[in-house]
């Protein structure tokens, strides 16, 4: 059984959490931005280079949300320092 967490601990167990949120927020803007954009390219008939544009920007969010999830993973996962 783990004993009672210390003040540093919750402070950085809320820091993670505020992350998780704020990348979950970014995955779900980026999904839904992608998907706009790559409709309303469709409608208007917009350049291809726009729409590789967007994609690389959706993966720029997602390879950044993947860096802050394993970060915050790695945090959660190590040894405390004791």
């Amino acid at each position: 059984m783990r004993a009672r967490m210390t003040e540093p601990e919750r402070d950085q167990t809320a820091k993670d959490s505020a992350q998780a949120r704020l990348v979950a927020v970014v995955i779900a803007v980026t999904m839904l931005g992608w998907l706009g954009f790559q409709w309303v390219g469709g409608q208007y008939d917009l350049p291809p280079k726009y729409a590789f544009l967007a994609d690389l920007a959706a993966i720029a969010a997602m390879i950044w949300s993947l860096v802050v999830t394993w970060r915050i993973w790695r945090r959660r996962n190590a040894p405390s320092q004791r």
